[in-house]
């Protein structure tokens, strides 16, 4: 009787530090998922000051994306290196490599996607 109370005991205490320690991993996404999402803003909102500038006016496409491509240096390495540790956590049995090309295509993007709404919306040249 006295083994069964134990073996009991042992069940409940280890099934008890499963559920802890899931819901630490689960704390651990939702952390690293809410440090991805505000680096992503961060550095969006960043490109949108460079965006707005009065001294990107006059520049052509070419010269524009290359002052975004050399913005917000410090935005820029936040959110990569937040969104891969995201991705890190989400999905631990996929190459850091992997994790890395696909953080630096989401800051690429971005840029991208900033310099097409600058040449969409600059006024047509005279």
């Amino acid at each position: 009787m006295r083994m069964l109370l134990v073996g009991a005991a042992l069940v409940m205490m280890t099934s008890a530090a499963m559920i802890s320690s899931a819901m630490a991993d689960d704390d651990d996404a939702k952390g690293a998922q809410k440090l991805a999402q505000q680096g992503r803003d961060d550095y969006w909102h960043c490109l949108a000051r460079e965006y707005s500038r009065d001294s990107n006016q006059g520049l052509s496409e070419q010269d524009f994306g290359r002052s975004v491509a050399g913005a917000c240096p410090s935005e820029r390495q936040y959110y990569r290196v937040a969104l891969l540790d995201y991705l890190t956590t989400q999905y631990p049995n996929i190459d850091s490599g992997a994790h890395l090309a696909t953080a630096n295509r989401a800051v690429e993007s971005a840029q991208r996607d900033i310099v097409t709404a600058f040449v969409k919306h600059r006024p047509p040249q005279k």
